[in-house]
């Protein structure tokens, strides 16, 4: 009998969601961005709740009006490091950008997180939508959108090449013989593209998964082409079932037509559920985040996603502005889709910030409500899977003891780790190295 499939979950650790009021919240550890204890005891949580992978985001530009959480947080390389070495199961994922560093060493620092992790690493690919990161790496321009995802794809294609420079058994560490490695099981990339030169190898070995996951988190029409090229996994974010089900299609018929199976590439709506023991109880805990938000704070957020646009000029009850291209660099996907809903919705400034930062969504209400909807969305494909957002205090611990029990008796998610990788829990095959792959091609 063929196995059922099962749900993929992931969780962001992330303070309280992009609230950047939530750290008010006499609940919340005001320095959860830089505070260890904090991110260990979300990491361990989502293990206890069988979770796939913890999942840490990143950026490379800030100004005094970012979100708190923003201003003073840990690099996801490091923290990744020291997360592997306080779990024993769940996967670790973190941002890291293919427009403001090198690849070979990006290759090494996730492969060696997928080393000290026992091959739990994995890599969510960004192209940095903010304009301003150049100014912190001695760039004069930030690449355009359409460049930042070519060198993206060139990126991509070095990384996966460098990972590939020792076959799996290329070191034999005969003590004898005296022979430590077989030099015919060693390849050097010698890389010329548009954007790189590259000779390799890289200095380390693969992993027991072959190589790091890819995530990759952009939803535009390049971002959904970049996915599915060559990612793993897709990081996404959508209002509706109906939006995530045509998303879902999409990327999926992009993989096909890129000759890989649909199942080769796993999508991950972003969703931040309210758990409650009663809808009154998950409606308290909305508002009391909602209640900490000033419009000071909700126009600060939204103009972030807008290249850091100053919305206080503007009346707040009037019609949201007519804004151009303003965002068509930078977060592509999202600001296209915020002047589509303002437009449709005749919607104010003051409803658009607000909804932005404050956004209930649909997955609020009883653990039995969100259960239903975490199934309708997986079982009518709109997802293979969600990263879980605590966009209110004890989130990820409510969704946990609440939720997953429920999943877990309905026969959709797992009551225990199936692997010791992050390729096997998540049903993604192992890699195979391309030159030995070419040599066994050679001799049939």
């Amino acid at each position: 009998m063929a196995r059922q499939k099962q749900l993929k979950l992931g969780a962001i650790i992330h303070g309280v969601g992009g609230n950047p009021a939530a750290w008010k919240h006499p609940d919340v550890p005001s320095d959860a961005s830089v505070n260890f204890k904090y991110y260990k005891e979300q990491a361990l949580t989502a293990e206890e709740g069988k979770f796939d992978l913890v999942f840490i985001a990143d950026g490379l530009y800030i100004t005094e009006k970012s979100i708190p959480h923003f201003l003073n947080r840990f690099e996801p390389i490091t923290i990744l490091s020291a997360l592997a070495a306080s779990t024993s199961n769940i996967g670790l994922v973190g941002t890291l950008s293919t427009s403001y560093s090198e690849p070979f060493t990006v290759a090494r620092q996730f492969s060696s997180i997928d080393h000290i992790s026992g091959g739990r690493a994995g890599w969510n690919l960004v192209t940095s939508p903010l304009e301003g990161s150049a100014k912190n790496f001695s760039k004069a321009d930030h690449p355009s959108h359409p460049e930042r995802y070519k060198i993206a794809d060139e990126y991509l294609e070095v990384t996966r090449g460098l990972w590939d420079s020792w076959e799996d058994d290329a070191f034999v560490r005969d003590k004898a013989s005296g022979v430590f490695f077989d030099p015919e099981k060693l390849h050097t990339l010698n890389h010329k593209g548009e954007f790189f030169s590259i000779q390799g190898p890289l200095n380390i070995a693969r992993s027991k998964q072959g190589q790091p996951v890819i995530f990759q988190a952009g939803s535009s029409e390049d971002g959904k082409e970049l996915a599915g090229k060559g990612a793993d996994a897709v990081f996404t974010g959508h209002g509706t079932i109906e939006e995530a089900k045509a998303f879902y299609a999409d990327v999926k018929r992009r993989a096909v037509a890129h000759g890989r199976s649909p199942d080769e590439v796993l999508i991950f709506p972003g969703i931040g559920p309210i758990v409650g023991r009663t809808e009154e109880d998950a409606e308290r805990k909305y508002q009391e985040i909602a209640s900490l938000v000033t419009i000071e704070n909700a126009l600060d957020y939204l103009g972030r996603f807008f290249e850091h646009h100053d919305f206080s000029q503007y009346p707040l009850d009037e019609p949201f502005p007519e804004l151009g291209d303003l965002g068509s660099n930078s977060f592509r996907s999202g600001t296209d889709k915020i002047k589509q809903d303002a437009k449709e919705h005749h919607l104010t400034l003051r409803q658009v910030a607000l909804r932005s930062l404050t956004p209930r969504g649909n997955f609020i209400g009883t653990p039995e409500k969100i259960a239903d909807l975490v199934q309708q969305w997986f079982e009518e494909e709109a997802a293979d899977g969600f990263i879980i957002g605590s966009n209110v205090p004890n989130g990820l611990n409510d969704f946990v003891e609440l939720v997953v029990p429920i999943l877990q008796e309905r026969g959709i998610y797992r009551t225990e780790y199936e692997a010791d990788t992050l390729r096997g829990n998540l049903g993604l095959a192992v890699p195979e190295n391309r030159y030995a792959k070419k040599k066994v091609t050679s001799e049939v």
